[in-house]
């Protein structure tokens, strides 16, 4: 695997709520050596310490926070947890992707956060969901046009699941989007809106394809909601992972 294999820490959001700590040292345990933060702005200092304590790296962050905050105070906590990479996951209305206007809209907004970014010496990425997927502009899903507008520097975070989830064939999506994607959220589960994730190699997604198609890609895996104990489908997800790349390699 060329970079560890990470894991968005909004899949265990609840328990890092109850107990931060004991959480990423858990997650150490299973193996994990990378995450991906989902709110660089709390307690960046005291995370990025227990990440160094523990030997885990940060691949890059959720920034939902630059539509609340100050964004330099944004920008130094990304930088303080330990990564320049700061994906926008979401808060911007589903009806600006239905539009060629939305989206020329949406990537004025993108293209002023990652100009914003650029002078602290971070990028800026976008992470999707299913409704920059559903909508089609002769043939092509509202991803691929909106990349089109995008800056060169601003990158994508493709979550697979709900790609496919949208309609794509994700492993075609991903072979058209190219250079452009940076990072890959990996999970699984039903393949529908509204029922919980399992872990990775559990569900109905065909997670080598997807794979093969962004070789070069981070790997991240998220869960967003799952019916059983979650500690174990991370680490059913890790070892999945990390012998599916082995195999590939």
């Amino acid at each position: 695997m060329a970079k560890p294999l990470s894991i968005q820490l909004y899949t265990l959001r609840d328990q890092i709520a109850a107990d931060r700590d004991g959480t990423l040292t858990r997650l150490a345990e299973i193996g994990y050596r990378s995450v991906e933060a989902y709110d660089p702005t709390a307690d960046p200092a005291g995370f990025r310490k227990l990440a160094d304590d523990l030997g885990i790296g940060v691949s890059s962050t959720h920034a939902y926070a630059l539509f609340d905050k100050d964004a330099g105070e944004v920008f130094d906590a990304v930088a303080t947890v330990g990564t320049d990479l700061a994906i926008i996951p979401g808060g911007i209305d589903h009806d600006e992707f239905t539009s060629a206007d939305g989206l020329r809209r949406t990537a004025d907004l993108l293209n002023g956060f990652a100009a914003k970014a650029a002078e602290r010496g971070i990028r800026i990425g976008y992470h999707n969901h299913w409704w920059e997927i559903e909508p089609r502009f002769e043939g092509r899903t509202a991803l691929e046009v909106l990349a089109d507008e995008l800056a060169p520097e601003v990158f994508l975070e493709v979550d697979t699941y709900w790609a496919q989830v949208g309609g794509a064939d994700v492993p075609a999506l991903l072979r058209a989007l190219g250079d452009r994607v940076l990072a890959l959220h990996v999970k699984d589960g039903p393949g529908v809106k509204d029922e919980p994730h399992t872990a990775v190699g559990k569900g109905v997604i065909d997670v080598p394809s997807i794979l093969a198609a962004a070789p070069d890609a981070q790997r991240i895996v998220e869960l967003d909601s799952c019916a059983t104990d979650i500690f174990e489908a991370v680490a059913d997800s890790r070892a999945y992972l990390t012998a599916l790349e082995e195999g590939l390699s």
